[in-house]
């Protein structure tokens, strides 16, 4: 499908395979920064990761995320593109609208289909809106015209623009989209020469009971490791698809991505990976998945064959510390949900989206819906703040 957007030369047109348009123009709007050499910001919207995603098998045909990757031209050149899916469900986005559906059908409306710009599976801020520099206000205005024009040739009820970054929600706001905010947990860098100089910033009691976690966990009887490009092997992934397969099936009833994602990841991805390995006996008995970022590592799976005490949040958590501080990267961003990172150095941080719903009524009521729930996020934000794990004189410092 293709639609005109006002304004002289600006084509906007959705493509179902990132194969019609290449990986050299992709990641010319989604990570210009990494053109010379170095990381992309966000390894999640390159070529590289959702062509792993559609490659697999794990977006596409059956999945309920049907590719309609778009893309903006001025003039013949590609100024702007975004992550586009046309969703029949509301999994595996984690920030939900399932009271939204709800609501829509018991007025009588067919909410699904519905179009989502996101990455799919994966709770972690990033661009939505991916321009080329120079393009920012063409290409965006672009796109959420474009999602409008869509949803009405379409009949579709609504588009959702998740985990876009606070300028992007701002400027969203500003074109008529309603702007939501919902919470995670980050861990922030603070220039720490080590893992023990961030416990310095901590309560005395926090400080002490993190010590005994890591402890705990590294009596498990083996080893743990963080691996990251070569020295991630196949096997690492025969062994992490089965902690995935595990963690998957009692959270989300299935897991998202398939055993073939993780071999494209292995070919394609393996030097944006930090893989948490816990080995005993010669047996890979936990890991935990993290992806990184130029400024940023992100935490994303967890599972295990086996249960010992805090090997959990030392996999998870305190690994990911460690490897931030190593890396210089100014944060963790451990994915969703889990007031438990708070006692482990994880402040709340706020998550942004937007949504356009093509219905004027059902659009204002949940415009009263998303104001009440901003207001009580910030509430929640500052509360649980207060409450976190940091010494007071931190906690003023960071302020």
């Amino acid at each position: 499908m293709t639609c005109e957007s006002p304004g002289p030369a600006i084509t906007l047109s959705a493509h179902e395979r990132l194969d019609d348009i290449g990986q050299a123009t992709w990641d010319a709007c989604a990570c210009p920064e990494a053109a010379e050499g170095g990381r992309p910001r966000d390894p999640f919207t390159t070529y590289r990761f959702l062509s792993a995603l559609e490659r697999s098998g794990s977006v596409g045909a059956g999945s309920g995320w049907d590719p309609r990757y778009l893309t903006v031209e001025a003039d013949g050149e590609v100024i702007a593109c975004a992550p586009l899916y046309v969703k029949s469900h509301s999994q595996g986005e984690y920030i939900f609208d399932h009271a939204f559906a709800n609501a829509y059908e018991r007025a009588g409306g067919r909410y699904y289909p519905k179009l989502q710009v996101a990455v799919p599976f994966t709770p972690a801020t990033g661009r939505r809106f991916l321009t080329r520099p120079g393009h920012d206000v063409t290409g965006a205005s672009a796109i959420v015209q474009g999602l409008a024009q869509i949803c009405a040739d379409n009949g579709l009820s609504s588009a959702h623009v998740t985990f876009c970054t606070e300028a992007e929600a701002a400027a969203g706001e500003a074109m008529g989209l309603l702007r939501r905010t919902t919470q995670q947990f980050h861990w922030h860098n603070r220039g720490y020469a080590d893992f023990d100089a961030f416990l310095g910033d901590l309560s005395s009691r926090k400080r002490k009971t993190i010590r005994r976690e890591r402890r705990i966990a590294h009596e498990f009887g083996g080893t743990i490791e963080m691996l990251t490009g070569d020295a991630i092997r196949p096997d690492h992934w025969d062994a992490f698809w089965t902690f995935y397969q595990d963690t998957g099936a009692r959270k989300w009833g299935m897991p998202y991505l398939t055993r073939r994602f993780f071999a494209i990841a292995h070919e394609t991805l393996r030097d944006d990976i930090a893989l948490v390995m816990a080995t005993r006996d010669g047996r890979p008995v936990a890991g935990a998945l993290n992806f990184i970022g130029r400024d940023a590592l992100y935490g994303r799976y967890w599972g295990c064959v086996e249960h010992h005490d805090c090997l959990h949040f030392e996999a998870c958590y305190y690994q990911a510390i460690d490897f931030a501080i190593a890396q210089g990267l100014d944060r963790v961003e451990a994915g969703a949900q889990g007031e438990h990172k708070l006692a482990r150095g994880y402040l709340p941080a706020p998550t942004h989206s937007l949504h356009y719903l093509r219905d004027k009524g059902f659009a204002e009521a949940v415009a009263r819906y998303v104001d009440a729930e901003r207001r009580a996020v910030g509430e929640d934000i500052e509360v649980l703040t207060a409450f976190g794990p940091f010494r007071k004189a931190t906690i003023e410092e960071q302020e």
